[in-house]
């Protein structure tokens, strides 16, 4: 067999859409009234994309494979992409689809979501060429419980992954339908580290102290992190529990991506072959100059910018 070459340090695989993002709202819109929005941008969306980007920004070797409908949407997004420096070969154009779209409302530090599916649930796991694939030293899905069609296959494509010598995470995402299965189990089997935040863990266990969280978690894959935010995060690997504080001091703007850039922050210390406090150290570093910026990935920090707060605490 022909040796691999790994030119991939990131392939990420899952829903690929665009947020809508109105900021400066002073509360929550309610029916039958208007409020104002200070700002307004359109920007690169989805869990995965955006843990894509954080980890090009980083400095890695990343690619994404998604869906997109053949609308400006869809060439917007993969536009964003090159834009980042992801290699978007992978994203698939179907023509029957339009594209997913989220829009995001950001009021007093936090944001409400509003999304339209369109091509996001339509990515499945035959769709990844095995060829980009085999390429991939880390392979990342995103938004598990919003991608109906991928699930099924994950467990497949994570343990090809790791046949092909790849690592593999994968994040939560909330799901609607509080069922909280959907096969999960059976993906976390073949999955190296598992990102839900502490609401998340708390669903899928039952468990309302994050460290009790992970370390159930850490029963049914490698290593289980929860992402707590103002609180910071902890890991568990089945012996070993960790926790790292957040960095707090630094002005929240607009939370969105924040546990997409914590990921990718992770998953570069991960690749990097630093120890556990120094993984949560990258994730809690990335997601704190996300949330200074507006927009998940416009905001993903450089690699001088995660290193700068993991050394003085500010930006």
């Amino acid at each position: 067999m022909d040796k691999i070459v790994k030119d991939i340090d990131v392939l990420g695989v899952g829903e690929l859409n665009l947020d809508l993002m109105f900021t400066g709202l002073s509360g929550t819109p309610v029916p039958g009234r208007e409020i104002i929005a200070k700002g307004m941008e359109l920007v690169l969306g989805s869990s995965t994309a955006i843990c894509a980007a954080g980890a090009a920004r980083l400095g890695l070797r990343t690619a994404m494979c998604g869906v997109v409908g053949d609308d400006e949407f869809g060439r917007q997004a993969v536009g964003f992409l090159d834009e980042y420096g992801v290699d978007a070969s992978g994203v698939r154009v179907d023509g029957s689809l339009r594209t997913g779209l989220t829009l995001s409302l950001a009021a007093s530090g936090d944001r409400a979501l509003v999304t339209y599916f369109g091509a996001i649930s339509e990515m499945r796991a035959d769709y990844v060429p095995d060829g980009l694939l085999r390429r991939a030293r880390h392979l990342h899905v995103g938004s598990f419980f919003l991608q109906e069609k991928l699930r099924p296959g994950l467990p497949g494509l994570f343990a090809k992954a790791r046949a092909y010598g790849a690592s593999t995470s994968l994040d939560a995402g909330w799901d609607d339908t509080e069922d909280w299965g959907y096969g999960l189990d059976d993906t976390l089997a073949h999955t190296d580290y598992f990102f839900p935040n502490e609401s998340e863990a708390k669903a899928i266990t039952g468990i309302g102290a994050p460290e009790r969280a992970a370390a159930r978690l850490a029963g049914k894959c490698r290593i289980a992190v929860v992402k707590c935010g103002r609180d910071g995060a902890c890991m568990n690997d089945g012996q070993i529990s960790v926790r790292a504080p957040a960095y707090l001091d630094m002005e929240a703007i607009d939370t969105t991506g924040a546990g997409d850039s914590f990921n990718a922050g992770f998953i570069y210390a991960s690749l990097a072959g630093y120890g556990y406090e120094r993984r949560l150290r990258y994730g809690n570093a990335c997601a704190a100059v996300c949330v200074t910026r507006v927009g998940g990935a416009s905001g993903c920090a450089r690699l001088a910018d995660a290193e700068k707060v993991i050394a003085t605490g500010r930006l």
